[in-house]
């Protein structure tokens, strides 16, 4: 090589070297390199870090080797270079000048004396390097992707338990089984996100779901304790309105029984069946409310008042609908009876009153209405035949 190409060559080279060590930096720095450098791995993690160490190692005494190349190649270049010093210079650029680190020689090439000496040149020095940090920096990657993926549902999951908890204590209770079952699974996801966290990782995306499962569980817990401190701090209030509701569902059953008994006085077939009056039961289940609470079971005593509150709040509107369809069916005789007087001024003004036909259609119509029980069938048929009847003589007359 000449001097100007060595020139060129060592510039080029040089500037790689450089490159290369800026690289080997940033990693080093790198925040997931670092987590894993301080991290208790375990599993398929561990085993992979131990491969990506090796390999990063492997990395820096190889370009340890490579950047004693080119100092010496650099020194030489700074004299004024003579043929057998062009020649050196040829060989340590071009020739098998970097020695591969001595742990990396493979068995078939070692000697009952251990490893042979293996040199490679510059540039498979640097294919070297660039295969090994690609192999670590995908690791590290990967497991700094998934950290990110899971520690923060992880956390927020962690912080669902402690709350829960502290309420449970707060409580007094003891043991909660199914905050306990969600804690141990909660304890063992932890241990493998932080140990183990490409276990969770498929298809090279970290999957949440089961963080997310447990964080929902733990929610769910935290929320019916949460309630139960509630109602420990307005038990009196709870219970007096849960009084006021077994009150308005009384009134509201005798109003559907009353309008029951009265439709089927005035009602034929009227199809509609007699009110129940869950009342007592749930009178019971009220009385039996004390017990728990002298037994400091607040969280059963929560979860029986809340169905207690929508049982008599669903039983109060089951009473209003029946109440409801009874009544609706005497707005119906109602309606038909004002329909027919409308039809009768409107045959008057029309000057059909005394028309035979028409007055023996009402006639049929009026005695279906007025007469208890009212058969609301019939009564709807012969209105509609004195109203066609009514508009037929309108449109001849027209």
């Amino acid at each position: 090589m000449g001097r100007a190409t060595v020139e060129h060559a060592l510039a080029t080279l040089r500037d790689e070297r450089d490159r290369i060590s800026a690289s080997l930096l940033d990693l080093e720095q790198h925040h997931g390199h670092r987590l894993l450098k301080g991290a208790r791995l375990s599993g398929g993690t561990r085993d992979r870090w131990e491969r990506a160490q090796a390999a990063l190692t492997f990395l820096w005494r190889l370009f340890d080797a490579y950047q004693g190349v080119l100092e010496e190649a650099t020194e030489l270049q700074r004299r004024r270079p003579s043929e057998a010093t062009l020649r050196r210079l040829t060989e340590l650029l071009t020739g098998p000048s970097v020695e591969v680190p001595r742990d990396e020689i493979t068995l078939r090439r070692r000697t009952l004396l251990g490893p042979d000496r293996e040199r490679c040149t510059l540039q498979e020095a640097k294919e070297q390097m660039t295969e090994a940090y690609r192999e670590v920096t995908e690791l590290v990657s990967a497991v700094d992707a998934a950290w990110e993926a899971l520690l923060e549902p992880l956390e927020a999951a962690e912080r669902e338990w402690r709350e829960a908890v502290r309420l449970a204590q707060s409580l007094g209770e003891g043991r909660d089984a199914e905050l306990d079952r969600l804690g141990r699974e909660l304890a063992a996801t932890g241990q493998l996100v932080r140990t183990d966290p490409l276990a969770l990782v498929e298809n090279g995306r970290a999957d949440a779901e089961r963080i997310e499962s447990l964080r929902a569980g733990l929610a769910a817990v935290r929320e019916g304790l949460a309630e139960a401190a509630r109602l420990r701090a307005e038990y009196d209030e709870r219970v007096a309105a849960l009084e006021a509701g077994l009150s308005t569902l009384a009134q509201a059953v005798a109003a559907a029984r009353s309008a029951y008994r009265t439709v089927q006085v005035k009602i034929a077939d009227p199809g509609v069946p007699e009110p129940a009056d869950p009342g007592p039961v749930l009178r019971e289940r009220l009385d039996a409310l004390p017990a728990l609470r002298a037994a400091g079971r607040w969280s059963d005593l929560a979860a029986r008042m809340a169905e207690l509150e929508t049982n008599i709040a669903g039983a109060v509107e089951q009473a209003e609908r029946a109440r409801a369809l009874s009544t609706g069916l005497l707005e119906r005789r109602d309606e038909l009876r004002g329909r027919l007087d409308a039809y009768r001024v409107k045959a008057a003004r029309l000057g059909f009153a005394e028309h035979d036909e028409l007055a023996r259609l009402h006639e049929q119509a009026r005695a279906l209405l007025w007469t208890a029980p009212c058969d609301l069938r019939r009564a709807t048929v012969a209105l509609t035949r004195y109203q066609r009847a009514l508009r037929s003589l309108e449109t001849g007359t027209d």
